[in-house]
């Protein structure tokens, strides 16, 4: 069993109680970390509290000096990392080194390189009139990571956290924690500090809520389900700390009348089935004008229809299995769910996936003709289940498309990019991507409403950990 990774060293649990790691394609287990307690957060926490101080202390410069030589660390063992995620979650061999491992290797050099660029003058403070404006660290942060994008989602937290200046307390997926060990092993390597970098694996319920209650746990930051973020901000709210939330998402993708109906179709496609549709900001609902809507749904049909679940250690498969047994019951629940409320099932369906007995498989689906109020298109399903909405004019797109609880992201495809970027504004999400503009890595990234609130990635995703002080000269 692995060992929690406390004040610098590996340690045991105080408990020895142990959760087992479950390939998604083989259902075998492949590992087991510990069942963290309270007790060991408390460790945890006591040990980036000391550590605080010192690491606070050092230029930006130094603290960057720190992270560059886990990242040369870390890229030396980029494809054993890889690897490792795919036995992990299911992604593809081929998704894992591009996506899995590539993305975090992306984010945590573009946060070395904007410290670097900026650090001295962004912590060193700026004046402004007679005050000085400065940026300081918040403390000691809490990270609690999802299982669908595990290292993505750490590196997002970790990396800034630790540049600004802050210790952290991890709390990664008990789903999918092994990436987790591999970034700690890396930290340890490159002789990060006793205690500025600390890992308690475990249970929500458990070492989650341990960490959001702390009371010298400043701020937590948590990517995950809507339901999971809102109890962390309770139990939070009892010491009044920080909380910063990226959450679910049920992101339209609106088809403009005279866009590239073919390229649209496709790409939209291609984004549902992405990590198996386990990703909180996929273009889940696409919507498309009523004209070109039927011709639409025989692209999304043929599109989907390509989307073979396979071996994820095959380099020939594009998309794996599910990460568990409850959310192959939960997908397939929402797929039987939109036959009964009416929709027309065009691909795929609830049914086993033939010649694939064991492992947690499921079906590229697509729905047509989905209206808003069905749950199929309100609820996160998390699975690559697409449903298709026609409409007959922009307005009434605009009003689908913000008619969600969520806002995390949105797309816009139109033939004439003013018009497309004058709807893109309209649309209440934190990201939008207009005719499948590219990821930028420096631009931020969050939701709106119950997406979350604050910001990763980018000059926001570091401002995020840090306090804002004026000193009136």
């Amino acid at each position: 069993m692995r060992s929690l990774y406390i004040d610098g060293a590996w340690r045991d649990s105080a408990s020895d109680e142990a959760l087992d790691v479950v390939n998604p394609a083989t259902e075998q287990v492949i590992d087991t970390v510990p069942a963290g307690t309270a007790e060991d957060v408390e460790a945890a926490v006591e040990a980036a509290a000391a550590a605080f101080p010192a690491w606070s202390a050092l230029t930006p410069g130094q603290r960057v000096t720190h992270l560059a030589k886990a990242h040369e660390l870390f890229s030396a063992r980029i494809d054993d990392i890889a690897a490792e995620i795919t036995r992990d979650i299911g992604a593809p061999a081929v998704f894992s080194r591009k996506v899995q491992a590539g993305l975090p290797s992306l984010m945590f050099q573009t946060y070395i390189d904007l410290v670097e660029e900026s650090g001295e003058r962004y912590f060193g403070g700026e004046r402004l009139g007679n005050s000085l404006v400065v940026r300081e660290p918040v403390g000691v942060v809490g990270a609690i990571t999802p299982w669908n994008y595990p290292l993505h989602q750490i590196v997002l937290k970790v990396v800034p956290a630790l540049l600004a200046g802050n210790t952290v307390v991890l709390k990664p997926s008990e789903i999918a924690p092994l990436s987790a060990y591999a970034l700690t092993e890396v930290l340890h390597e490159a002789g990060l500090p006793a205690g500025v970098f600390n890992l308690v694996s475990g249970t929500g319920p458990v070492v989650g809520e341990a960490i959001a209650a702390h009371p010298r746990v400043d701020m937590v930051s948590f990517t995950g389900s809507t339901r999971a973020g809102t109890r962390v901000s309770q139990v939070a709210a009892e010491t009044v700390k920080r909380v910063a939330l990226e959450l679910g998402g049920k992101s339209p993708n609106v088809i403009l009348p005279g866009a590239d109906l073919v390229k649209a179709v496709k790409r939209g496609v291609a984004d549902v089935m992405r990590n198996t549709g386990q990703s909180c900001n996929a273009l889940t609902r696409m919507l498309v004008h009523r004209d070109s809507y039927e011709e639409a749904v025989s692209l999304a049909a043929e599109s989907a229809a390509k989307y073979v679940p396979g071996d994820p250690e095959d380099e020939a498969t594009r998309m794996g299995p599910l990460v568990s047994r409850a959310q192959l019951d939960k997908v397939r629940g929402y797929v039987a769910l939109g036959v009964e409320e009416g929709a027309r099932l065009v691909v795929g369906g609830p049914e086993p996936v033939e010649g694939r007995d064991r492992g947690y498989y499921v079906r590229a689906t697509v729905f047509a003709d989905v209206r808003n109020d069905m749950r199929i298109a309100q609820e996160e399903i998390f699975g690559p289940v697409l449903v298709m909405i026609p409409y007959d004019t922009v307005e009434e797109a605009v009003a689908i498309a913000n008619d969600t609880v969520y806002g995390l992201n949105a797309a816009v495809w139109s033939g004439d990019p003013e018009s497309g970027l004058a709807v893109a504004r309209r649309l209440r999400a934190g990201q939008v991507e207009l005719n499948g503009g590219a990821l930028n890595p420096r631009a931020p990234f969050g939701g709106y409403k119950r997406s979350g609130n604050g910001r990763e990635w980018g000059l926001p995703g570091l401002e995020e950990f840090c306090e804002v002080k004026a000193v009136q000269m």
